[in-house]
This record gives structure tokens, C-alpha cells and sequence, in this order.
């Protein structure tokens, strides 16, 4: 290609540059001018021209013209920077506002450069300007909503400096945006420096992703503040509220419940047991931590005398310590210590450790309340119907004095503690009352010739320990052994009451009568009629004889007769198990005076062993009778080999373990062999003067 040629191109190609780039200008309305600052002429296209409102043939071409238009308040910074630009042949960079001719002003943000010749200093100022009104109200209008907002509102640049900061942050933060803006947040606010603000600021920027959290700040501001904070191509923009008041609030709230559980959960420990006093002892396991670091509890005993019971210590390495001074330290305290004057006071005293220390002689207790060293404490009585009945002692280390609300509150718990505390002292008074009582009336069995007779009783856990239920054995006049197993409806005192009397009924009349199971029992159930004794019971009699010919013959005769009553057991000597009738008892106790009583005799070996029962032996919620009945029968086949007493307690522990539903009580009587000596743990051969040692002998 020819010279001219490639010249042609490169300047159709310079033609086009300049073309699109004239097209890319118009599309974005901007202006372009150009300062020639040695002659002074200024250079505007069209687009600028209109843009500050004159007409191309009138407009001048100076730097005058472009002042005339500039808004008074605008002027001293835009031509500070455009000497600045000048002097330094540097970059400018200006945002003003342009009043034109029919009043509306407009906003115009300007980019240009100085560029210097061959004589030095700048010698043209070239540049492009847009009108950016739309813009700037649009960011004013933000502007005014951010500056309305109740909430606190900044934004920070990519170096972290502050470059807005609304109205209600200047409030909240409590420094004048005019103080803030430019300056460091770290700077600003050093406590931010590493921590939870510092932490969730960089996460959310080098996330890109907004981050939301809760947070305290110290003094000055001294406050709980809820922030959320996302990331912006300038930086970061944060939006936060105090909450201090708010946190307050559910602080008291979560501590208002904390304390409503504590008391729930001493009011079911205390309630979940009839053992009130383990409960109790059990308490400072419970205050600690929740009301104090540590803590004692003490009561008074029937003889006067204050007892530490319980203790515990939020520090698992110290309860040791904690056990130990409170193993000594009422003997070493004087009288005139507080907690002395606690026990007399009948309210809450808080005193010093250091008052205790100092009152304490050398000793094992001082030495131990120095290493436990305790900053202050708080003694509280355990009141209960107008008596102090010991004290709930609070130990707080340095720095965690008790509030207000915690010494009412381990009150409440004191007074629970007492409450229950006389509770189950008044109930183990009348229990040991009601069963000294009732025991009383369950005499001790005799000892007839070669006949070892056993008797137990046991009262329900979840009952009065009194009841209904009752055994009885003796010898009538003409020597046969009466025994007899009974149960009065219901369980409480007047069970036992009436028990008492149907009980001293039937032992009346077969002691002085002589007269046979059947008829004891229809004279016991006409005396109660007469007597208007208005209770049922059941009852089962057993009478055993025997003639010359049947000792003998090594059997003896069991004659009974049963009123509503569960039917005796046999274990004969084989260790077989018999029942010695079916269900079809005779009617209850206190129904019908007239009834007629039926007897049944059954001749047993020398041997054999009998056992009277009430239904709490082998009654359960969750089976039948009939079930019980064979479970009983099934373990007195097991235990056949047993001595009598030893068969019994074992009979009662496989049975209801201790933790009867119902009363339980049986008598057994075991007949052993007359022609060898009587066995040594039948014990010795005991019978009242009155009636004859042996029965075969008129």
C-alpha cells in the first residue's frame, strides 16, 4: 500500500476515535470546556452552555461568566480548588451548585486537569462537567429520612473513617458529628478494639455479607446496643439502637423466673419425700449458685440445740473445707456472734466475714473461715408458726454482694424449709404417737406347748402408719391357741380406733367364753350392734385342738371360721401349699347381727405351719388377688426350709419390699413335733397361770 494510503487510514481511524467518543459524551450530557489561562479565554460546547443557561451568542468566554453563575455560597470553594488545580498542575474536582437565569438552581459536578507548556506553570485547564441535580436529591432525600430516623445511623469508608453519622447516633454516641466525621471509628471508639464490634465489622466486610448482633459498651456510654451492620461499595453503613432499658428489663424478667423455678424446684424436693429432713438437708445444693457462692443450713433441735445439716460450695475443691468448718464452728461460735443474733432476731441479718473471723478463737473454725474467706454473709431464720427453728446461712465472695431481690428470695426459701421442717416434726409426733398407740394394742403372742407363733405388722408408706388392719393371738381358758387376723375398712385413726374396739371385742369374748370360732364371731358382730359400733371388718378365726388320741397320733385339729376374709395358708411339712378353703367367705363384720357363722376343721401334721394374712401382703394396682394369691403361695413354697421368723421377714420383703401400698399384718403359727423337746427358736413355753400347759388334759 502507498504512503498516502496508510496516512488516510490512520486519520479516518483518529476521525473515528473522536467520533465515538462525541457520542459517548452527548448520551451521558456532559459538557466539555477548555481554559486557555494565558489569553483567558474560556471554551464551552454547547451542552455546557445551556447547562448554566446562556445563549451561545451571548455567552462571554470567561472565567467571570462562570462565577457570575455559581451559587454565592459555592464560590470560595470552587475557586480555592481551581487555584489549587493551577498552581499545581494537578487533578480538579468540584461539586457546586449553578443558579440560573429564571431562579432554579441546579447541581453540576465538574472533572478537569491542568496541563503546563514549554515556559512552565499551567497553561490550559481542560475538563468535562454533568448535571448531577437528580442525584443529589435523591441522596438528600435519604439524606432526610436517615436524619428522621429514631434509630442511630453512620457509615464508615473503606479505611474505616466516619463519613455520616444521623442525628440520633450524634445522640446515642454522645459526640458531635462534626467531632466524628473523618476520624477513625478505633480512634473514636478505642473500647471497640478488639471485640464483638471490631469482630462483626471486618466479618461483615470481608464477607460482603450483613451481620446482626448484640452488644455492651463501657463507659462512657455505659450501655446495650442492638447493631446492624452490611457492607457497601464505600465501606460499611451500620444501624443501631440502644437497648439498655430493654436488656434491663429481660435481665429482671430471666431473674424473676430463675427465682420462681428455684422455689418450684425447693417446693417439689420438699414435697416429693415423706424424708423432710434429708429434703431439707439437701437445700444448699440448691441455693448454690443461684442465691449465693456457698452456703450452710442449720436446725434446732427437740433439746434446743443448733446442727449444721447441710452445706455446699459452688467450687467443687473447697466443699471439703466448707464441710469441715461447718463440722466446728458452732461449738467455737460465741453467743454474740450473728449468727447467734440470727436465731433470735426471726428476720434476715447481713454482717461482714471479717466480723465473724474476728469474733472466732484460734482454732480449727478460724482457720477455716480464713481460707474460706467469705466477703459477706447473710443468715436467714427458718420460721415456721412463730418460731425460728434454725437458719439458712449465705456465704458471698469478693464482688458478689447479694441484691435485694435474692435475700427475699432465699427468705421464701427459708420460710419453705421451716414450713416443712415443723411439718415433719408435728407428723413424726403424731406418727410415733399413732403407732406407739396401735403397736400397743398388737400384743405380743404367748408361747403354747410346742406351738412357735409369729406376728408382724407394717403400715403403708403413703398412709398415717395407723390403720385398720390387726392380728391377735392367745389362749382360752380350756388351753387352745386362738389366733385371729382382721381388717377394720379404711386408713386413718379412726380405722384404728375402730379397730381398737372390734379387736378387744373379740379377745373379750373368746378369752372369757371358751366358745368356738364360729360363735366368737356371732357374738362379736351382735356386740357391735349393740354397742353401735358403725364400722365393717373383716375377719378370720383359727382355733387349734387337739385330744390325747391326736398327740398321739402327731395331728392336731384347726377349726375357723371366716367373716369376708382372705382364706388361711398351710404349708405342710412336705413343703407343699395349701389353701385351706375357696372364696366363699361368710358375710363381713357390721352387716347383719342375725347372720349365721359356719365353722371348717382341717387336721394337720405335727409340723405344718398356718399363716393368717391381710390383703396388703398380696394386693397390687396393677394385678388382681387372685395373682397376689399365687405369688404368695409360690414364695412360701420357696421358703419352707426357713425358721418361722426369718419365713415371714422374707415373706414381707419378696412380697412389697418394704414399700407396702396397704397395711400389711399376719400371724403364723408353726406346730412342731411334741415328741421330741420343744425347738430353741420357738423359745420358751410361756402360758398364763389360768389355763392348763397342756390343752389334752381336762
Amino acid at each position: 500500500m502507498e504512503p498516502t494510503s496508510m496516512e488516510g487510514v490512520r486519520a479516518s481511524d483518529a476521525e473515528a476515535t473522536r467520533l465515538r467518543a462525541e457520542l459517548a459524551i452527548a448520551a451521558a450530557g456532559i459538557g466539555t470546556f477548555d481554559w486557555d489561562l494565558r489569553t483567558g479565554r474560556l471554551s464551552w460546547d454547547t451542552r455546557l452552555i445551556e447547562m448554566f443557561g446562556y445563549e451561545p451568542a451571548t455567552f462571554e468566554q470567561t472565567i467571570e461568566a462562570f462565577n457570575v453563575r455559581l451559587h454565592p455560597d459555592d464560590l470560595p470553594r470552587v475557586t480555592d480548588a481551581l487555584q489549587h488545580t493551577i498552581a499545581t498542575q494537578g487533578e480538579f474536582e468540584a461539586d457546586y451548585r449553578v443558579v440560573r437565569p429564571d431562579g432554579e438552581t441546579r447541581w453540576v459536578s465538574a472533572r478537569g486537569k491542568a496541563f503546563g507548556g514549554p515556559e512552565g506553570g499551567a497553561q490550559r485547564l481542560i475538563g468535562v462537567a454533568y448535571d448531577v441535580t437528580a442525584q443529589v436529591a435523591g441522596e438528600a432525600r435519604v439524606s432526610r429520612v436517615l436524619e428522621a430516623m429514631p434509630a442511630g445511623f453512620y457509615s464508615l469508608d473503606v479505611e474505616w473513617r466516619f463519613t455520616h453519622v444521623n442525628a440520633t447516633a450524634e445522640r446515642l454516641l454522645g459526640q458531635a458529628r462534626d467531632e466524628l466525621l473523618g476520624r477513625l471509628i478505633w480512634d473514636a471508639f478505642p473500647a471497640a478494639v478488639n471485640s464483638v464490634f471490631e469482630d462483626s465489622y471486618r466479618q461483615a466486610v470481608a464477607t460482603g455479607e450483613p451481620v446482626a448482633f448484640d452488644a455492651y459498651y463501657p463507659a462512657p456510654l455505659n450501655g446495650w446496643y442492638e447493631l446492624r451492620a452490611w457492607p457497601t461499595p464505600d465501606g460499611l453503613s451500620v444501624y443501631f439502637l440502644e437497648v439498655t432499658e430493654r436488656r434491663h428489663a429481660q435481665e429482671m424478667a430471666e431473674r424473676a423466673a430463675r427465682r420462681l423455678a428455684l422455689l418450684a424446684r425447693v417446693s417439689a424436693e420438699l414435697a416429693s419425700t415423706l424424708d423432710v429432713q434429708a429434703a431439707t438437708a439437701r437445700l444448699p445444693r440448691i441455693v448454690v449458685p443461684s442465691l449465693a457462692d456457698y452456703c450452710i443450713l442449720t436446725v434446732i433441735d427437740d433439746d434446743g440445740q443448733p446442727r449444721d445439716v447441710g452445706s455446699w460450695h459452688v467450687d467443687p475443691a473447697r466443699r471439703a473445707v466448707l464441710e469441715r468448718y461447718a463440722e466446728v464452728r458452732l461449738d467455737a461460735m460465741p453467743m454474740t456472734a450473728p449468727v447467734g443474733r440470727a436465731l433470735h432476731a426471726d428476720e434476715a441479718v447481713t454482717f461482714a466475714g471479717d466480723d465473724v473471723l474476728r469474733l472466732l478463737p484460734p482454732g480449727r473454725a478460724h482457720d477455716l473461715l480464713a481460707v474460706l474467706a467469705p466477703e459477706s454473709e447473710v443468715a436467714l431464720p427458718l420460721r415456721a408458726r412463730g418460731r425460728t427453728l434454725g437458719l439458712l446461712t449465705l456465704f458471698f465472695d469478693v464482688g458478689h454482694a447479694p441484691s435485694p431481690e435474692d435475700v427475699a428470695v432465699a427468705q421464701d426459701v427459708a420460710d419453705r424449709a421451716g414450713l416443712a421442717w415443723d411439718n415433719a416434726r408435728l407428723f413424726g409426733q403424731q406418727q410415733q404417737m399413732a403407732e406407739t398407740l396401735q403397736r400397743s394394742m398388737l400384743t405380743d403372742p404367748p408361747e403354747p406347748d410346742h406351738a412357735e407363733i409369729v406376728v408382724r405388722y407394717q403400715p403403708a408408706v403413703e398412709a398415717a402408719r395407723v390403720g385398720g388392719d390387726w392380728y391377735d393371738a392367745f389362749l382360752q381358758p380350756n388351753g387352745a391357741t386362738m389366733l385371729v387376723i382382721g381388717d377394720v375398712v379404711g386408713h386413718d385413726t379412726a380405722a384404728a380406733a375402730a379397730m381398737g374396739q372390734v379387736r378387744s371385742l373379740l379377745r373379750g369374748i373368746a378369752a372369757y367364753s371358751d366358745a368356738g370360732p364360729a360363735e366368737v364371731l356371732r357374738g362379736l358382730d351382735s356386740a357391735m350392734a349393740v354397742l353401735q359400733i358403725d364400722t365393717l371388718a373383716t375377719a378370720a378365726v383359727a382355733r387349734f385342738e387337739q385330744t390325747a388320741d391326736e398327740r398321739r397320733r402327731g395331728v392336731t385339729r384347726m377349726v375357723w371360721a371366716n367373716a369376708g376374709h382372705l382364706p388361711p395358708l398351710a404349708l405342710n411339712p412336705d413343703g407343699s401349699v395349701a389353701v385351706l378353703a375357696d372364696w366363699k367367705a361368710d358375710l363381713l363384720l357390721g352387716v347383719d347381727a342375725a347372720t349365721e357363722r359356719a365353722e371348717s376343721v382341717v387336721t394337720l401334721d405335727r409340723g405344718a405351719t398356718v399363716l393368717l394374712y391381710t390383703d396388703g401382703l398380696i394386693e397390687r394396682r396393677d394385678a388382681d388377688l387372685d395373682a397376689g394369691l399365687d405369688r404368695l403361695r409360690t414364695h412360701l413354697a420357696e421358703l419352707a426350709g426357713l425358721p418361722l421368723q426369718q419365713l415371714c421377714d422374707e415373706l414381707i420383703t419378696r412380697l412389697v419390699d418394704g414399700r407396702p401400698e396397704d397395711d400389711v399384718a399376719l400371724v403364723a403359727v408353726r406346730l412342731h413335733p411334741q415328741d421330741r423337746p420343744r425347738p430353741p427358736e420357738a423359745g420358751p413355753n410361756r402360758v398364763p397361770s389360768v389355763v392348763p400347759s397342756d390343752p389334752t388334759v381336762p
